[in-house]
């Protein structure tokens, strides 16, 4: 069986990682050279890196940063913020990035998937969907969660994986560090939409939280998070071999 993935996030304002509760009132965390290193060291599978701000601020993603904080990593990076043209994921890449994550950029221009899939392959196209409920529905907001676009978010999610993204990761805005959980209704909606590997994001609160998740939806390939990891609340290796005594394929 194909291992599952643990994910640290770095959510990265003005050259630091801070972390909010429902994609608000963030705080202060640490450096994310610093940060990606420890996780690079200390079992992470993967990494992804977000300008959470540059969407909403209309600039593009800074690169001295990212460039430093993709030296000091030697596992597969993953970045996102303000990606909006097929330059951005170009000079992105050229930084060190591994994969470029789009996601209001993809609002504005879904054929910025096509191209940039053409382009780098579908590997390295991936979708960053946050969702919420609103009325019911499953529905796609934009700007780091801040605006709701209207769209019904699981036939949007479908279409960016036909357009070729190789990678969708849903991110809960309902759930996001609100440490309940992941959310699970959300995700297997996901999962019977597409056919590409799909990333849990928003919500884990404990080792727990990761085991429910692959045992309740095995075709989720990956958890992500980012403040249990952050504070030190769940340590990777502890995760990881709980993991393994469940049965869940992991990297030790």
């Amino acid at each position: 069986m194909i291992t599952k993935r643990i994910i640290p996030c770095l959510d990265v304002r003005d050259g630091r990682v801070v972390k909010g509760v429902n994609f608000k009132g963030l705080a202060d965390v640490s450096s994310p050279i610093e940060l990606a290193k420890y996780y690079s060291e200390n079992g992470a599978d993967e990494l992804v890196f977000y300008d959470i701000t540059a969407s909403a601020e209309g600039r593009r993603l800074f690169t001295d940063i990212l460039t430093e904080t993709a030296k000091s990593v030697f596992i597969p990076l993953t970045v996102g913020g303000g990606i909006n043209t097929t330059d951005d994921f170009d000079r992105v890449l050229k930084c060190g990035a591994d994969k470029v994550s789009v996601n209001s950029g993809a609002i504005r221009n879904p054929n910025l998937i096509y191209e940039a899939a053409k382009l780098y392959g579908d590997q390295c196209v991936v979708l960053s969907a946050d969702v919420k409920r609103v009325d019911g529905e499953f529905r796609v907001f934009a700007k780091g969660g801040r605006e709701d676009t209207g769209m019904e978010a699981i036939s949007w999610i479908k279409k960016c994986v036909d357009l070729g993204a190789g990678e969708v990761v849903v991110n809960s805005i309902d759930t996001d560090g609100v440490k309940g959980g992941f959310d699970l209704p959300m995700l297997e909606a996901v999962c019977n939409a597409v056919n590409v590997p799909v990333i849990a994001s928003g919500g884990a609160g404990g080792i727990n939280d990761f085991i429910t998740l692959f045992n309740t939806l095995p075709r989720v390939d990956a958890g992500l998070a980012a403040s249990i990891f952050h504070f030190g609340e769940v340590a990777i290796s502890d995760l990881k071999n709980e993991m393994k005594r469940n049965g869940i394929p992991t990297r030790i």
